[in-house]
């Protein structure tokens, strides 16, 4: 039985998206910055993805931009902030110790640059609260970019409010909602976010673009310079067939999210309850306040590179982490931040499910990981310290 559970990394594009794309490489080959009708009806193909994209964010078109993918849209997002508030003579940022890499190696240049971060400790039920972000406020405070729900361990945050405090303190608010787009729901305007970044390969849309939605007043800071297109904030020919899967795959997925959620849910739950058995393992991520189809967990004693390797030799496609760290050797940022020592966390494993997963994977994924767990176990030494008392267990 192949099982294919590492859906934050990616998810296989849907007929809707592959459909939306096929018609645009066929009929609407144009460039949208081109006058004549051709070009004209690419404008309008483009356009028409805009709307249906701010419709689903609850947003107007105008505020919707175009990018490569999510890193994109969080530089460009955190970077238009920075400048901004640097001419007001402001510096500080405030996030969280697990962001993404997009953000927090976006961070660290701005810290190069004279800028101050703080990082909210994460330690707490794996998630902050809005509590946090309310004392860390201070007169010189920039910017609030705070991830919508993380890649690796599916803690939500508390967005809404977070989005009321920044709104009430006069603050723009940034989150990078790559994993939350298509899987739970989102109104910017309700939600008091000023800027959101998202990527369609996340909920079944094409690899290679993303959106960034920025709040109408916002000056955004060009990344690429080169032409007038997105309104000047993005110069390029747009990826019309790209933009076009993303909107539908958006639309698809947020006609149908509760009716996906349901299912997912109850499929996590089973797989949590089952993998909680194994004796030695934690779960990492917020207990509630979780996403949908995320599964993570730390089984002391073992290598998370060994068991992914097992994992797959039995046709389980699983991660230890985010996707864009899986060659490093060096234990999660996520795991760390979240209080896990190096031993356990280099013992780590994502499973991350959705929609079209089933209850017959979830079985497979419950006879087969014990097994392997106890297999590697058994090869440790680690195992063998921890079990003969001259080792004392962590978890």
């Amino acid at each position: 039985m192949q099982v294919y559970a590492d859906n934050a990394a990616t998810t296989k594009m849907s007929e809707i998206a592959i459909a939306a794309m096929t018609e645009c490489y066929q009929n609407y080959y144009g460039n949208p910055s081109s006058l004549h009708s051709v070009g004209q009806e690419a404008k309008e193909k483009l356009e028409d993805a805009r709307a249906r994209v701010a419709a689903c964010l609850g947003c107007e078109s105008r505020e919707i931009y175009f990018t490569s993918g999510g890193s994109e849209a969080d530089n460009q997002a955190i970077i238009s902030a920075a400048r901004l508030g640097a001419k007001k003579g402001k510096k500080h940022i405030i996030s969280t110790a697990f962001e993404h890499h997009a953000v927090l190696h976006t961070l660290n240049k701005l810290e190069t640059e004279g800028f101050e971060v703080t990082l909210l400790d994460v330690r707490n039920n794996h998630n902050i609260t809005a509590q946090q972000v309310k004392e860390a406020i201070r007169e010189d405070t920039c910017l609030v970019t705070v991830m919508y729900a993380n890649n690796e361990i599916g803690s939500v945050l508390p967005i809404a409010e977070i989005g009321a405090i920044c709104k009430e303190a006069g603050i723009p608010f940034h989150t990078d909602a790559v994993q939350a787009a298509g899987h739970l729901h989102i109104d910017v305007k309700k939600q008091n976010i000023d800027m959101l970044s998202l990527s369609a390969h996340k909920f079944h849309g094409p690899k290679g673009v993303g959106v960034l939605y920025a709040r109408r007043g916002i000056a955004l800071q060009n990344l690429i310079e080169g032409g007038a297109q997105e309104r000047g904030k993005r110069g390029g020919t747009e990826n019309l067939p790209g933009i076009c899967g993303l909107a539908a795959a958006l639309e698809d997925a947020c006609a149908n999210m509760d009716e996906n959620t349901k299912k997912v849910t109850a499929l996590r739950d089973k797989l949590i309850a089952g993998l909680s058995q194994i004796p030695h393992c934690s779960l990492n991520g917020d207990p509630v306040n979780r996403l949908p189809g995320n599964v993570s967990f730390c089984f002391e004693g073992i290598e998370g590179e060994s068991l992914l390797l097992y994992l797959d030799a039995q046709g389980i496609c699983a991660s230890s982490g985010s996707a864009c760290t899986s060659g490093s050797l060096d234990p999660s940022h996520v795991l760390l931040a979240i209080g896990r020592v190096h031993d356990v966390a280099h013992g780590s494993l994502r499973l991350s499910l959705d929609h079209n997963n089933t209850e017959e994977e979830i079985d497979h994924i419950l006879t087969v990981v014990p097994q392997v767990v106890s297999l590697l176990r058994n090869m440790s030494p680690v195992w063998r310290d921890l079990q003969n008392g001259t080792r004392e267990y962590i978890l």
